[in-house]
Parts: C-alpha cells; structure tokens; sequence
C-alpha cells in the first residue's frame, strides 16, 4: 500500500518528505490539499494534524507530521529499503541533523519566502528583511564551508538524512538572488552538486511545479 503524503509539492517540508521516499525507493500518493481553501483547518484534516499544518502522512495505521518526525520514521522503519539514511556512528550524525533545524532552516526559508514565496501570493518582497537573513545565512555557511572542508558529506563519508534535510531549502535558495551564497563557497558548492546529481533528488526536483 502506498503511503500518502498531505500537502503541496510548492511546499519545502513535503518535498522534504518526498526526497527521503524517494530515496528509499517507497511508492507514495501526493494528496493535495488546498490551503487557499482552508482545507488544513477543516474537521477532517485535524483529525490527521491537530496543528492543521502540513506534511501529514498516513503509512497505514500510523499517521505522522512535522517533516523532520516524518523523514526520520521513513529511514528507521525502511531502514533495509533504498539508501541507508542513518549511519552507524551517530555523533556528527545527530549534531547536523540538528543544526539543520536551528542554524539553517530559518535563514534560508526566510530568503526563499521573500524572493520565491511572496512574489507567488501577490505579496512584495521586503529587500532589508531579505538581507538581514542572508547575513544571518552567510555566517552559518562559513561554519559549513569549514566542516565541508574536512568532511564529504555532513555526518562524514557518507550521504545521510542530515544532508537531505537540507535539500529542499538549498534548491530554493539557489533560485533567488542570494544563491552566490552557496556558489561562492567553494566546498559547500561541490557538496550541494554531489547531493543534487544523486538519482532519487533528480526525480524529486523534476517532479515539482516550474
């Protein structure tokens, strides 16, 4: 049974999703979800995602949200499926799955909302809140050019969740004016373009809205 994912494809928290299905090589249902509407308040979203929020999934009688819960699950309960997405050494694994969440989400989606996000809802994009969060970016990428320096991937030598949690937000950000960001660092670049050739993230990219 397919498993099914609550959302849209124009959201980087399900493509986040789909990105870890992919990998795995799971068959999966996009059901949409028209947030204009206001489906995700409706009574009977709520009762998959009390937050009315999306990603939801559904893997038969586990139903789950919050992206980050979501590609976790998928990688330990799939763990013999696709890629293994955890490694066995944990330290720097755990640390950048985290720094993900904290340091880096927060910049870049903030960059993404203002130059991709805002122009799509008829909204104007705010050029001084847009570079307060590139400066924000800016100095976290040093700390990655850095740690990419001396590692390949983030948790080491091998691809992990920890770098395809990024993924989504990366390929937003590198479609707006501050993409020089990650162009003009020399080892965060090389590692994006490793990420970005593999199969499973070319499936997913040619998959979402132009």
């Amino acid at each position: 049974m397919a498993i099914k994912v609550y959302g849209v494809a124009l959201s980087s928290n399900v493509v986040r999703v789909i990105a870890a299905l992919n990998e795995k090589g799971l068959e999966y249902e996009l059901v949409p979800v028209d947030l204009a509407a206001g489906a995700h308040k409706k009574p009977e979203f709520l009762a998959l995602n009390p937050f009315g929020q999306i990603p939801t999934i559904q893997d038969g009688d586990d139903t789950l949200f919050e992206s980050r819960a979501i590609t976790r699950y998928i990688a330990t309960k799939y763990k013999e499926s696709g890629t293994n997405l955890i490694p066995s050494s944990l330290a720097k694994f755990e640390t950048w799955l985290q720094v993900e969440s904290s340091q880096f989400y927060s910049p870049t989606s903030g960059i993404a909302f203002e130059f991709v996000v805002k122009p799509m809802i008829g909204m104007t994009t705010d050029p001084s809140n847009a570079e307060k969060k590139a400066e924000q970016l800016s100095a976290v990428l040093d700390v990655y050019e850095a740690h990419l320096a001396k590692n390949k991937y983030l948790a080491g030598d091998e691809f992990t969740l920890a770098d395809l949690n990024h993924m989504p937000e990366i390929f937003l950000l590198l479609k707006t004016p501050k993409a020089d960001l990650v162009n003009s660092r020399p080892h965060v670049k090389a590692w994006w373009e490793n990420i970005s050739a593999r199969p499973a993230w070319k499936k997913t990219a040619a998959s979402l809205p132009a």
